[in-house]
């Protein structure tokens, strides 16, 4: 017996209007469906006075709420401080606007570190940078059997010019959950940097960007509220200090502060009300009644989200092991409720158009890991993703495996 409560997956669901449409999504690691109170909350944003912020009327005062409350919420999500969230048009575009001002510190002989096993917008940035710079790349890879990234792979790849590690807290591709926390502390040792590409793990696990040694320790932090049922931005923590030693190219007139030194333009204020809702949102999924913190209703909520996906992965995982052609790449110890299929001898392309056609939504491709799914003899072709989220059940899980004994039965 257990006093855990139990997950009501039916009431989560009541508040996607997207789900009336009848598909079963397994596609949230490529970006989650909206909840209405995010929905909600754009709308209201839009409907009220909007200026460009200030203090001296009703739109100026409600753009300069709107930023102020969605640093806040980020900065409860990943446990970082507010004067260090920063926003951007997304965690790509992030990526290659801090890879240039870091790079303006770099000089020839230095070098960076990427990994074969993270999503292209934290491989390639970097390489650019390195080149532009006259500095060294070397890379960290992956054991394809396991999809491990192991610790000594990052460590083997460090020296006294290191100047940058970037590694993923979670595949994309296959879910893997690197051990930052231990990577951070090999990186820090050798006296450099590490970038962490946190998109795919904030949708699944509870972070914490924070400096203490039990914490990821990343000095760069990214994320992207699409892919946890927000609109479609990109976020990046890291700590105010460390943000005040980089300058960043800017307009003039612009201001100096930071964070905002980093953001360039008007923000798209109704997307920080979004995404500040999609927090709240996610506060509410675990069994704390409103009560607590908001830093700490996300603890447990994530702690709630994590038993409900990681149980329906295991029924999926169940459900694969009888289908006799199909390879699930997805193997670490750690990882997110995120699977990578190929089948013997058919085209994961024909499985998702099987899939797509009978309302079951597994996309495939390679995602822009290119170099992970390389690395797993996969070319640039990759396999079907299979990715939950916090609104799938137990009926979802189903019909895939069912659609999917039906497209292994047909001829070849």
């Amino acid at each position: 017996m257990t006093n855990e409560p139990s997950y009501d997956v039916g009431a989560v669901r009541a508040q996607f209007p997207a789900l009336k449409a009848g598909s079963a999504h397994f596609d949230g690691p490529g970006g989650t469906q909206t909840p209405l109170p995010v929905i909600d909350a754009i709308a209201d944003a839009l409907s009220r006075p909007l200026s460009n912020r200030g203090h001296g009327t009703a739109g100026e005062r409600n753009a300069e709420a709107i930023v102020a409350d969605a640093r806040r919420a980020l900065a409860d999500l990943l446990g970082a401080d507010p004067a260090g969230i920063v926003f951007g048009r997304s965690a790509t575009q992030l990526t290659y606007d801090f890879s240039r001002t870091l790079a303006k510190t770099w000089a020839p002989g230095d070098e960076v570190v990427v990994t074969r096993l993270d999503h292209d917008s934290n491989v390639r940035p970097w390489i650019q940078a390195a080149e532009n710079a006259g500095a060294a790349v070397r890379w960290a890879d992956f054991d394809p059997e396991t999809g491990e990234l192991e610790v000594d792979a990052v460590r083997n790849a460090l020296s006294e010019r290191t100047r940058l590690v970037a590694v993923t807290a979670a595949s994309n591709l296959i879910g893997t959950r690197p051990a930052i926390p231990v990577i951070a502390q090999a990186v820090h040792d050798a006296k450099a940097l590490l970038y962490v590409d946190g998109v795919h793990y904030t949708a699944h696990a509870h972070v914490d960007v924070d400096v203490d040694v039990e914490r990821l320790r990343a000095d760069f932090f990214t994320c992207s509220p699409y892919k946890f049922l927000g609109p479609h931005m990109g976020v990046l923590a890291s700590r105010p200090g460390l943000l005040e030693t980089l300058r960043p190219d800017k307009l003039l007139p612009s201001t100096d502060a930071v964070p905002e030194r980093f953001e360039f333009g008007t923000l798209p204020y109704e997307f920080l009300a979004g995404a500040r809702a999609a927090v709240d949102f996610l506060a509410t999924l675990g069994p704390s009644n409103g009560e607590g913190t908001r830093r700490e209703r996300l603890a447990s909520a994530f702690t709630t989200l994590e038993r409900h996906e990681d149980g329906l992965r295991r029924r999926i995982e169940e459900g694969l092991a009888a289908f006799g052609q199909v390879t699930v790449h997805s193997r670490a110890a750690e990882r997110t409720p995120t699977l990578l299929l190929t089948i013997d001898g058919r085209s994961t392309a024909d499985a998702y158009r099987h899939l797509a056609e009978r309302g079951v939504d597994a996309p495939s491709g390679s995602f822009y890991a290119l170099e992970a799914s390389r690395r797993l003899g996969l070319g640039d072709h990759g396999g079907l993703r299979v990715g939950l989220a916090p609104y799938n059940n137990t009926e979802d899980v189903d019909r895939l495996l069912h659609h999917l004994a039906e497209f292994l039965a047909k001829p070849a």
